[in-house]
């Protein structure tokens, strides 16, 4: 935009922290969005595969079906954001580009809040089209905030990725504690409750920002981000920001001009339609829709498109990149190569949505009780408090430099931040508050117990045979020769019981080895869930037989937190050694980030190996495997996008983008599918061989880049 720094001497001049203060309300604006996003995205397959009769029901699809729809809304929101960030660039602006965005995102949270098949649908598909508008436009205001002051950028960025991070954060804890604790309309709820005050806070803002991100003349609009009849995205940096780090503008390429053909354009729409097909295909199967009915050569339609499609793709690139004098073309084969290894990167590391979700709710033991249970709460609480209170103290110094110029935006974060307070404290208190009670119920002695890999019975310490216990419900029939036995559990109580008083216990989490108090709201709604299924409402009488220490059961979505937690924690270590001497070559940092990536899951392989069935992994190794991912997307997020500046010519800059982002969604999608086999390869072999996949594949590809670096160091022609 045209817009000079003149035209907004007052925003300029309330500064924050060194800064603009508007640069600490789009701050405050991600991290709501952010929240949001991760908020609900820590839910999802976690919802969905959730038993329909338990402490919190879901709707039980299985692991392929839930993150096959989930794959497909990973994919399609790094699609969108190219159509939004032209429209954002030429028609409408940043600022209205960022309120729709919000505004569309706000009505897909709270239509999944709603729990039907269409209303989640629905949601997702308003999800997808908001990010689409507000992705792209967030950075693109700052950059246009810090056009004319571009040696403050570098701190603008960090700054702006603390809230991403921040967001991410707060969101997973908050939402997931709410979603696995309350209910899952709770945490869908709670999502767009945060999105739509967000929204509000930076509309009521626009006083501080003057015409930055307004609508753009058509001047500017024939002007801005042109590239020979295709545009240029407003600049998302998202996935550098996540670990703050910003594209180099620096030894742009320049090229003569390489017009599309016709064909080419042709090509693209077709590419683009069999892609789109491809990604919504899986979500259309639950309703009996197939879009590729047929088979050809006994492969089935929906791959032989796909294999046509990218190859139409890799004509269209290897047919543009070849029009090009040498260095050129050398240095987009380089970029694609790059764009190649980027799939394996993400299609590891975004098991984090997928099967390591199922695998912290299913195979980690989340029960802390006594000191362990004390120390978890104490560390929480530290881990949930200081970063809190030095945002909150972020906003006191916002409301005094702005609170005469943009009121209502402010009031509207206090109260966002009231909010977060309140459940927070909430959420302490509760943990602090649980006690463990030891209750006992009966149950029909079942078959015995096989060891999966031996084939023989299992024995116990004293060499009997261990039996099967099933518990005996409410609803159930119970045979006259069954051999009744008398089981133990804990589970935990926020109101006091006294011992030797009845109580109801239901299963949680699809287990029937971890079991939750029953309320009377709980107690109703599992007796309507029997009857709307069909099927046993699962309820269990118990006794109380004694108290015990605290204990906490830590949420799944608590794990998910670690990956935000550790990029702040390093992120500025790993700045320091991109900015020394000891910073390595490009294909250094991928290999490094493949390899670490690939030490995560050869811990989570060797922590699951051997055990049992119903037998618990400790947490610890999914804690190191969040450590390792995170260093290693710390070693790969600084490289990509950074590199289309470095090594594509301005002419093929959008072409380019769109490739990238390709690269991810098609990261994304396969790290859905794969991980959607979690369960099929642990019942065939084991659950230490579904990790050790992810341990040989990434690892396999950083050794090949890194085995390749004399090669890509040659095509780069001396870019560094």
């Amino acid at each position: 935009m045209s817009n000079q720094v003149a035209e907004k001497p007052n925003f300029f001049d309330s500064q924050v922290l060194g800064h603009p203060s508007g640069l600490f309300v789009l701050f405050f604006t991600e991290m709501w969005e952010r929240f949001s996003f991760y908020g609900m995205r820590v839910l999802l397959v976690n919802f969905l595969t959730m038993a329909v009769i338990g402490y919190n029901p879901g709707w039980e699809w299985s692991a392929e079906n839930a993150t096959a729809l989930f794959g497909t809304y990973a994919g399609l929101l790094y699609l969108t954001p190219i159509l939004g960030g032209i429209i954002a660039d030429k028609l409408i602006g940043y600022r209205w580009a960022v309120v729709i965005g919000a505004l569309i995102m706000t009505a897909g949270h709270a239509s999944m809040a709603f729990e039907t098949e269409f209303s989640l649908y629905f949601g997702l598909a308003l999800l997808v089209i908001g990010t689409g508008f507000f992705k792209p436009t967030m950075t693109s205001i700052i950059s246009e905030m810090y056009k004319d002051t571009p040696k403050k950028k570098d701190g603008a960025y960090t700054i702006f990725y603390m809230g991403v991070n921040a967001g991410a954060f707060f969101g997973m804890m908050l939402c997931g504690y709410l979603a696995e604790k309350i209910g899952w309309s709770w945490g869908f709820g709670l999502a767009g409750i945060f999105m739509l005050l967000g929204t509000l806070q930076f509309w009521l803002s626009k006083p501080l920002f003057g015409n930055i991100g307004g609508v753009p003349s058509k001047q500017e609009a024939a002007q801005e981000h042109e590239v020979e009849g295709v545009q240029e995205p407003g600049g998302n940096v998202d996935d550098l920001l996540d670990a703050g780090v910003k594209p180099d503008a620096e030894k742009k390429v320049e090229a003569k001009a390489n017009p599309f053909t016709m064909l080419d354009k042709v090509l693209i729409v077709i590419t683009s339609v069999i892609g789109f097909m491809y990604l919504i295909n899986d979500a259309l199967l639950r309703g009996s829709i197939d879009l590729f009915p047929f088979e050809v050569g006994g492969l089935s339609g929906k791959y032989f498109s796909i294999f046509v499609g990218l190859g139409l793709f890799l004509f269209i690139v290897i047919s543009r990149i070849g029009r090009y004098d040498k260095v050129t073309r050398d240095r987009m084969i380089a970029f694609v190569i790059f764009a190649f290894f980027t799939v394996f990167f993400w299609l590891s590391f975004e098991q984090g949505a997928t099967s390591l979700v199922l695998f912290a709710r299913d195979s980690v033991d989340r029960v802390m009780t006594g000191g362990a249970a004390t120390a978890y709460n104490v560390i929480n609480t530290l881990l949930t408090i200081i970063p809190l209170l030095f945002i909150s103290w972020v906003l006191i110094l916002l409301w005094k430099r702005t609170y005469k110029v943009i009121p209502g935006s402010n009031v509207v974060l206090v109260i966002c931040f009231l909010g977060m307070w309140g459940i927070v404290g909430w959420m302490l208190n509760r943990d602090f508050s649980t006690v463990s009670y030891a209750v006992e119920y009966d149950a029909i002695q079942g078959e015995a117990v096989m060891d999966e890999e031996s084939g023989k019975q299992i024995v116990d310490k004293d060499n009997n045979l261990v039996f099967a216990q099933i518990p005996i419900t409410e609803e159930m029939e119970v045979p006259a020769d069954a051999i009744i036995s008398k089981q133990s559990t804990n589970i935990e109580v926020l109101s006091e019981l006294a011992v030797n008083s009845d109580v109801n216990i239901i299963t949680m989490n699809n287990e029937n080895s971890v079991y939750s108090y029953m309320d009377d709201n709980i107690l109703k709604r599992a007796r309507e869930d029997g009857k709307k299924h069909a099927r046993d409402n699962g309820i269990i009488p118990a006794t109380v037989k004694q108290v015990n220490d605290n204990q906490v059961t830590i949420t799944v979505s608590w794990f998910s937190i670690l990956n935000s937690f550790f990029i702040i924690a390093f992120a500025s270590i790993f700045s320091k050694i991109w900015e020394s001497k000891y910073n390595p070559s490009v294909t250094g940092k991928y290999a490094l980030g493949l390899i670490i990536m690939a030490i995560g899951f050869g811990l989570l392989a060797f922590g699951s190996y051997g055990i049992q069935e119903g037998v618990k992994v400790s947490m610890v190794w999914l804690v190191f495997a969040y450590l390792f991912h995170t260093l290693g997307e710390l070693c790969i997020s600084p490289v990509g996008l950074s590199y289309v500046s470095k090594l594509v010519p301005a002419r093929m800059i959008a072409f380019m983008f769109g490739m990238w982002y390709l690269a991810i969604a098609i990261g994304n999608k396969l790290a859905a599918v794969l991980g959607g086999q979690i369960e099929a390869i642990t019942k065939e072999y084991s659950l230490s061989t579904f990790f050790l996949i992810f341990t040989i594949v990434p690892a396999v590809a950083g050794v090949l880049i890194l085995l390749l670096t004399p090669v890509i160091k040659k095509l780069m022609h001396g870019i560094k």
